[in-house]
């Protein structure tokens, strides 16, 4: 409870002197309603064989060899756009056309993207809402303190094929997160507003970050900020992936060399935080990945 104590309070240290820099006057010092603080814990996903668990930040762009993942914001403007420049922006979300066709999916199960061959997800953002992510909350009433605005219902610009019966208010617009809505059952990550904060969000593409340029992407957008946020997926999950590795590694050490023991049970005892972090940035363990990890250690 001291060390979140105390990495909190680095946290508004940190956020003070980012609006300072961004020009916006500081948020009063209340209590925030935190999606992690106070949630049940969900003692049938938790390992009980590991001592120490790993807590990603699911939207950070980690780097291999730290003890925590190193942020890449981007770098903020002065000030806030001029009341044009949102108008602009805004237009751009839904101005865009399809440049490119789906991706292809190969036996093992990994998509391929024609125009960007290196980004190779394992998980469609249709499986990864139906599955459950980001606590059901991710395409909630989003106030956008960089923009001034509050951006809802853009989830209806996603192929209706994604959420036909679905439980929208338990999936998709949450209003608090809710760890029971995801698949592995745990909360873990920051919130949106807490990615704008740290300079993650680049506005004039994606004003909820990297799922929803992964959705559009998806979709047959190609656009500026297409190579950083695949740079920020191969950090994650890619072939030498920071929260990939953790992951795999967890099989090891606990002698697990199938990803069907999952299936009875076992497999609840691999991190389910790391899990549901991978998921998110679309990929999960499969076999050959798990059998080349006890083979070879990459």
């Amino acid at each position: 409870m001291a060390d979140f104590a105390a990495r909190r309070e680095n946290n508004i240290k940190q956020n003070k002197l980012l609006l300072q820099g961004l020009g916006l006057p500081s948020a009063p010092e209340t209590t925030v309603k935190g999606v992690k603080r106070k949630l049940k814990p969900a003692p049938t996903r938790q390992s009980k064989r590991l001592a120490k668990d790993t807590t990603p930040r699911y939207d950070q762009s980690p780097g291999e060899g730290s003890q925590e993942p190193q942020n890449e914001p981007l770098k903020p403007t002065s000030s806030k756009p001029a009341e044009l420049d949102v108008v602009s922006i805004k237009a751009q979300w839904t101005a865009w056309k399809p440049e490119a066709e789906p991706p292809s999916r190969d036996t093992d199960g990994t998509f391929h993207f024609k125009s960007h061959p290196d980004f190779r997800p394992n998980k469609s953002p249709e499986e990864i809402i139906r599955e459950g992510s980001f606590g059901g909350s991710y395409w909630r009433p989003l106030y956008s303190k960089r923009l001034g605005i509050t951006i809802e219902d853009d989830w209806m610009e996603l192929p209706a094929s994604w959420t036909t019966g679905l439980d929208k208010d338990m999936f998709l617009t949450n209003p608090s997160y809710n760890p029971e809505a995801n698949k592995y059952g745990v909360a873990c990550g920051q919130s949106i507003e807490e990615w704008e904060a740290a300079g993650w969000i680049a506005h004039e593409h994606d004003v909820r970050g990297w799922f929803q340029w992964y959705c559009r992407f998806w979709m047959g957008r190609r656009c500026a900020d297409d190579e950083r946020q695949i740079g920020r997926w191969k950090k994650c999950v890619g072939e030498k992936g920071r929260w990939r590795r953790v992951l795999l590694k967890k099989y090891v050490v606990l002698g697990i060399r199938s990803v069907f023991d999952e299936d009875d049970g076992v497999g609840d005892d691999v991190s389910p935080v790391v899990h549901q972090t991978c998921h998110h940035w679309a990929y999960e363990v499969r076999q050959d990945a798990l059998e080349r990890f006890w083979a070879t250690g990459t």
